[in-house]
């Protein structure tokens, strides 16, 4: 009686952990994403607090703005590593109790920092510094989540499971839209520049909070534990590096550490180039947007807000299903058909909201059109990345691979949209962006296996090795 008790119990946690495991690492994706969707729609306003000290002009500043942005962007891969390396060794949970504490904290500073006009040029550094801090934490939040997730999903449910990583995205920059929404509602101009702007960044601190208190009540990943135990180690004990015991028959056809390490990068190039596409088109799209609407088209706040929100709710629609569909004809066929689609559709979809006389249901279908389309990419993603990497190295893998196609892809968006827009005065530059990125996107996302998603989420890494060396020439045999 007692034994089946028990297995009853044990059956029940078990059911238990996957969705605690699902929301505990997506919560701070979000926190994440929702400080992204504020800093971008307040662009302008930061702009001329931080970095226009003498009237200087709006583009300028707002270029200034982006390469802040940018260069948080690329602390991402530094923090993706050095999580990523302690999330493999001692587990995913103290990683991401550590990286959404960090997180939280850097954004709420944000929120009370002092301007240009306090004290000099000491406040665009220290904005700067912020969001260094927020990169290096964020780099090892989504290495760390996504392995969680997708090392606690039922057999068959990776796509699935894992596609709730990339819409916490959407509903991230929808609430930062939503606060951004309610502080120029209530509050007049004048107010929302001089302090109004801050109160959206405070709301970090409780949030954090929030992510704190799931994540405490987190378990370790079952994936990560076998792999602790195949190592020789016990779960939880960090510095402990036993010999491993005799290997068992499935161990055998595990990967070593030195192949691991070895094909490791490799991967990770891989990784880039799968991502490049879901990096430009979604960031251009769901948080270039708003600056890009004002400042190139001369839509009003209002306008840009709307779109923005529009976008996102189309881009939150599809992620779902396209993650469970990738779990059911494969992360390729999903993948590709929606980077070709994007690199077709981005031109014609960017002319449409650019015509100031286009029907509004017609520019606002368009954008959600534009949403949707980035989801096809987004769902199958997290999925697609984990399964690239063995669990030894997935947490540093995926993080690193994540990151830096987000720094190159992403985190430069802004800055090059908006300084080519300067220079060359053609609008169409964002289109332009997005099409060669996802034309090239495309033809990376065919190399993933076909048979990705069935195969086991364990020791092995459905990324196959790197191409081998050519032999050197052997100089012919002398008499």
């Amino acid at each position: 009686m007692t034994t089946s008790t028990d297995a009853s119990r044990q059956a029940a946690r078990r059911r238990l952990s996957v969705p605690r495991a699902v929301a505990a690492g997506a919560i701070g994706n979000f926190i994440e994403w929702y400080e992204f969707g504020v800093y971008a729609y307040f662009a302008t306003v930061i702009a001329a607090d931080f970095f226009t000290p003498h009237g200087g002009s709006t583009a300028e500043a707002l270029v200034k703005t982006y390469a802040s942005f940018a260069l948080a962007f690329f602390f991402r891969p530094v923090g993706a590593f050095l999580l990523g390396r302690a999330g493999d060794r001692f587990g995913r949970r103290p990683v991401l109790l550590a990286a959404v504490t960090t997180m939280s904290c850097a954004t709420a500073l944000i929120g009370v920092l002092p301007t240009y006009a306090m004290v000099g040029a000491a406040a665009p550094w220290l904005l700067t510094a912020l969001r260094i801090v927020q990169g290096l934490s964020a780099g090892g939040e989504f290495g760390g989540a996504v392995a969680l997730m997708t090392e606690s999903a039922p057999p068959g449910k990776r796509g699935r499971y894992g596609a709730w990583q990339s819409l916490t995205v959407a509903f991230g920059l929808l609430a930062g839209a939503a606060a951004a929404t309610l502080v120029t509602t209530l509050l007049t101009t004048p107010q929302v520049a001089s302090w109004g702007w801050r109160l959206p960044f405070l709301a970090a601190l409780p949030m954090g909070a929030v992510a704190l208190w799931l994540r405490l009540r987190l378990e370790e990943s079952p994936a990560f534990r076998r792999a602790q135990e195949s190592r020789g180690q016990e779960p939880f004990a960090p510095g402990k590096d036993t010999a491993s015991p005799p290997p068992t028959t499935r161990q055998a056809q595990t990967p070593t550490r030195t192949q691991t390490q070895t094909q490791t990068p490799w991967a990770v190039i891989v990784g880039c180039g799968r991502l490049m596409a879901w990096a430009a088109a979604g960031y251009t799209f769901l948080v270039v947007l708003p600056s890009y609407l004002q400042n190139t088209v001369g839509a009003s706040p209002q306008q840009a807000l709307l779109a923005t929100v529009i976008a996102n709710l189309g881009f939150a629609a599809t992620i779902l299903p396209a993650g469970a569909l990738s779990d059911r004809l494969g992360r390729r066929t999903v993948t590709v058909a929606g980077a070709a689609l994007i690199a077709v559709s981005a031109l014609p979809l960017l002319h449409v909201v650019q015509d100031r006389h286009s029907p509004a249901w017609l520019a606002y279908g368009a954008v959600a059109l534009a949403g949707a389309l980035v989801g096809l990419l987004a769902g199958p993603g997290p999925a697609m990345l984990a399964e690239m990497f063995p669990t030894a190295v997935r947490h540093t893998g995926l993080g690193v691979a994540y990151a830096l196609a987000n720094a190159v892809f992403s985190g430069c968006a802004g800055l090059l949209i908006t300084e080519l827009i300067r220079r060359t005065g053609d609008p169409d530059v964002p289109a332009y962006y997005v099409m060669v990125t996802c034309g090239l996107g495309a033809l990376a996302l065919t190399t993933v296996r076909a048979d990705a998603h069935h195969r086991t989420l364990h020791e092995e890494s459905s990324q196959p090795p790197p191409p081998a060396p050519l032999p050197l020439a052997q100089p012919p045999n002398t008499p």
